[in-house]
């Protein structure tokens, strides 16, 4: 059985993620920070409640260097796949030392850590296409990074510091750029889940206007479900490598809208503002993935439409509301 360590279980991609490599049949582990154990409101509650819970958690934290030595020392996994951030753009501009301690050189003490045990752990490093910022669009694996927040700057570091340690120290480290990917369970901080989310409240008159920044931002959107079986794919090849993820096709957040609310029947000019105060200090307006490398070496397609997408988000969200579609 295949051990994997999952940093960052508890968020969007970690939790899709655990339940993808449970029914591979691996035994899956996963870190938190806090030192509660009640994780029955998490979206890995379900994998973690009962007298046989599916995961295994530790309480460690990627600014902590000697309890991830410790842990990789004990727990010595097979597959390590680094998940854990401070992953809000915006909120990185209010926190950019923060940041870059976990975002950034957390990374470095989690492959340090690996390191340390001469073991042959298959290390995953979450990337991001906003390190691409300005570059113009489509954006590959050439494509020149131009990070435009301190969230941007700490995820190239990490990057940069994985690509050091497979060539370094020949770990088997690799970079998926993954493009914005969403799900029912996006954090409600995010543009898209911010706006499924309102859509219930909206609808019954609760809330009267949706607040949001820049609509003209373009974004390629994919499912997370998609997305965490890249990071697999990634880990398994022969060969470590640095892919770009995502859909291939950009959309604004007018679009998103159109779609969302378009699903319910509601026109969302009736109900969304731009506030100004939303837009970031320095924006990123363009970002499209050019996959071809990942449909060549791992044979990866996203199988989820942004229709799909969309729609998947609303319904839960009108769900949870007690509202049907």
């Amino acid at each position: 059985m295949e051990r994997a360590l999952i940093t960052g279980i508890t968020g969007q991609d970690g939790s899709y993620l655990a339940e993808y490599l449970l029914d591979l049949g691996y035994e899956v582990h996963g870190t938190i920070r806090t030192t509660t154990h009640d994780l029955t409101d998490t979206r890995i509650g379900h994998l973690t409640s009962g007298d046989d819970p599916q995961v295994t958690i530790h309480v460690t934290d990627l600014a902590d260097s000697h309890s991830l030595i410790r842990l990789i020392e004990d727990l010595v996994p097979d597959e390590v796949y680094n998940l854990a951030a401070q992953s809000h753009v915006r909120a990185s501009f209010d926190q950019p030392i923060h940041t870059g301690q976990v975002t950034g050189l957390g990374a470095v003490w989690l492959l340090e850590a690996i390191r340390g045990t001469d073991s042959p752990i298959r290390y995953y490093q979450a990337s991001s296409s906003e390190m691409f910022g300005s570059a113009p669009p489509p954006q590959n694996e050439s494509t020149r990074f131009h990070p435009r927040s301190p969230y941007a700057v700490a995820k190239v570091y990490a990057y940069w510091a994985t690509v050091n340690y497979r060539e370094a120290y020949g770990l088997h480290a690799s970079n998926g750029i993954l493009f914005n990917h969403e799900s029912p369970r996006r954090g409600k901080e995010f543009v898209t889940r911010k706006i499924t989310a309102a859509i219930p409240r909206l609808a019954t008159g609760e809330r009267k206007k949706l607040f949001l920044g820049n609509l003209d931002a373009r974004r390629d959107w994919g499912h997370a479900k998609d997305y965490v079986r890249a990071m697999h794919a990634m880990v398994q090849h022969a060969e470590p490598t640095d892919l770009v993820v995502g859909t291939g096709k950009s959309r604004t957040v007018r679009d998103f809208l159109d779609a969302a609310f378009g699903f319910v029947d509601l026109d969302w000019q009736d109900y969304v503002e731009v506030d100004p105060k939303l837009y970031r200090p320095a924006e990123v307006d363009y970002l499209q993935a050019d996959i071809t490398k990942a449909r060549e070496i791992i044979g990866w397609e996203p199988q989820i439409s942004f229709t799909e997408l969309v729609e998947d988000m609303v319904r839960s969200d009108m769900e949870a509301y007690g509202l049907s579609v």
